[in-house]
């Protein structure tokens, strides 16, 4: 489902560190999303997705890596036990 759903995106660098940038989804579903990403992430990186709408917060994989856009870098992700409703729609 096209949803246009702000997030914050938390992942731990190479160095360690936690990282923690805003983002938003193009596209969601039960079982993850299309995410748009200020930050170039790599495949099979693990990440924490919090949306900010519900504050629900679910674990995530990078599964898919587009291109970079004006708007950030598309990402598909899938969610790791997400509940039904992270997202807070219908689907």
């Amino acid at each position: 489902m096209n949803s246009r759903v702000p997030v914050t995106i938390e992942w731990h660098g190479s160095a360690g560190p936690l990282n923690s940038e805003s983002g938003f989804t193009r596209v969601v579903n039960t079982y993850g999303c299309l995410l748009v990403s200020p930050r170039e992430l790599s495949l099979r990186e693990q990440i924490r997705l919090t949306n900010l709408a519900t504050r629900q917060s679910a674990t995530g994989v990078v599964v898919w890596k587009g291109t970079q856009n004006p708007d950030g870098w598309d990402l598909g992700v899938e969610l790791v036990a997400a509940g039904l409703n992270f997202w807070g729609i219908d689907l």
